[in-house]
């Protein structure tokens, strides 16, 4: 198996690399194979070179800066701070930022990272730091034979495979949710609010991120580079409208998930008034014994009854009807109320 089959990257950073033919058909390339074949598709005007690099490589970005004619912006897209999701256009290509939940996602806000994309007509240059579901999903694809017709229709299965991804972990997470619901239905306040923050934590910032920037998808929709095809744009309407689906399922889910926080703290201040209530209560009837038992332990001269024969019996009785008068009013408050 080559370096550019592996799961890994070879010397240069380059995780994979294919060059599309005139049909859309993706053949395995490395680096210095990928150049030649990028020459040559500029030269013939058909097809083009899809490059995917590891981030965490420190030679990658070395090598693009060298090797491949890059703009500027390029690389400053990839040391900037912020990673919302956005497709511009910058001069006849585009730059992209997309967002994905890395491969060994386990419901976690810091299982999110960050792809990088230039987009031109005859190369596309993907980068990234972690592994990636969707970028991984389009590589299987390819390597199954999915023709990819244009660089721009690389760019709209990648955004379609992302929508599949959320949608799924959308799936998933509302079935968490309602394991957590019927648990709460059933009377069983086993349900953790920390599990259900961590799910409402993990949508916020899902939705922060991978929400595609309305205004940069308007521009590129209205003005986009002369050789992206009609067909490719309303895909790329497409993938966004199946994003916006996805963001609002999961904008309710977030709504959801506050109704079920709000329910549990309800009932958790319930037991919890509950359980004072018990205690106040415990605490009234056991006032009048030990008042008395403290006024009758001084010791002191004139303690009453002190040489009757039935005194304890009576202040045993007197002990008893002061605890029943309390209980009797106490227990007839909580029905009043």
């Amino acid at each position: 198996m080559s370096a550019v089959d592996s799961y890994g990257s070879d010397d240069s950073g380059l995780v994979c690399g294919f060059y599309f033919d005139a049909h859309g058909q993706g053949h395995n390339v490395d680096g210095l194979q990928a150049l030649h074949r990028l020459e040559t598709a500029r030269t013939a005007q058909q097809g083009f070179v899809w490059l995917h690099f590891s981030l965490s490589h420190t030679a990658t970005r070395k090598w693009l800066r060298s090797q491949v004619q890059l703009p500027d912006e390029f690389h400053d897209l990839l040391s900037e701070s912020s990673r919302s999701t956005r497709v511009e256009r910058h001069d006849e290509a585009l730059l992209a930022v997309v967002n994905d939940v890395r491969y060994d996602f386990a419901f976690e806000a810091a299982d999110l990272a960050t792809l990088w994309l230039y987009v031109g007509e005859r190369l596309v240059v993907s980068a990234r730091l972690q592994p990636l579901r969707a970028i991984d999903r389009l590589r299987d694809a390819v390597r199954h034979g999915e023709r990819l017709p244009s660089s721009m229709a690389l760019l709209v299965h990648l955004m379609h495979d992302q929508g599949d991804v959320l949608a799924g972990i959308v799936r998933a997470t509302t079935q968490r949710v309602d394991d957590i619901e019927d648990t709460l239905l059933a009377g069983r306040l086993g349900a953790k609010r920390a599990d259900l923050s961590a799910l409402r934590r993990l949508l916020v910032r899902l939705q922060r991120l991978l929400a595609p920037e309305p205004a940069s998808l308007f521009r590129l929709l209205h003005r986009p580079p002369d050789w992206i095809a009609q067909d490719d744009l309303a895909d790329l309407r497409q993938s966004t409208e199946e994003f916006n689906v996805a963001l609002s399922d999961m904008a309710a889910l977030q709504e959801r998930i506050k109704l079920l926080q709000e329910e549990i703290a309800a009932r958790v201040a319930e037991s919890d008034n509950h359980s004072l209530y018990v205690l106040t209560i415990v605490t009234v009837l056991a006032l009048p014994i030990n008042m008395i038992a403290g006024l009758l332990g001084m010791n002191v001269g004139g303690i009453p009854l002190a040489d009757h024969p039935h005194g304890f019996v009576l202040v045993l009785l007197v002990v008893v009807v002061v605890t029943l008068l309390a209980a009797w009013f106490a227990f007839r408050k909580r029905g009043n109320d």
